[in-house]
């Protein structure tokens, strides 16, 4: 068992195991299909791929904005900004400065993504 990922090479074998586990977990339906030893190597293949992609790699999570899921909303939804705006009952032009990082939303804007664009209220309360 491999005790520290040393370069990209060992990073690259690493993951090929972490997913053959997850293939075999995948094929027999669930992690349940995993023995007690697979299951302890899966566990500390996936803490060592995890300290090398923080550590070495700097993969880091991406913040998802609020923004960002409202952007990506009206994309889904094939509308337009002025639309959201008359969504909304708000002016276009407050639409776009929240939009574009120019102005903090308000609470009536995010009341309107909950209810109008159905995103999530916790996810809404986290990102304020």
């Amino acid at each position: 068992m491999i005790d520290k990922i040393r370069n990209e090479t060992q990073y690259k074998q690493v993951m090929a195991l972490i997913e053959a586990f997850i293939q075999k977990a995948t094929d027999a339906g669930g992690f349940h299909a995993l023995n007690e030893k697979e299951s302890e190597e899966l566990h500390k293949l996936t803490l060592l791929a995890e300290y090398y992609e923080d550590n070495v790699l700097n993969v880091m999570p991406l913040t998802i904005t609020i923004n960002a899921v409202v952007q990506q909303r009206i994309s889904e939804m094939n509308i337009t900004q002025g639309k959201l705006a008359e969504m909304f009952g708000m002016g276009s032009a407050k639409i776009s400065q929240i939009l574009n990082g120019k102005r903090q939303p308000d609470v009536p804007f995010l009341k309107a993504i909950h209810e109008k664009l159905g995103i999530d209220g916790n996810f809404i309360l986290d990102r304020v």
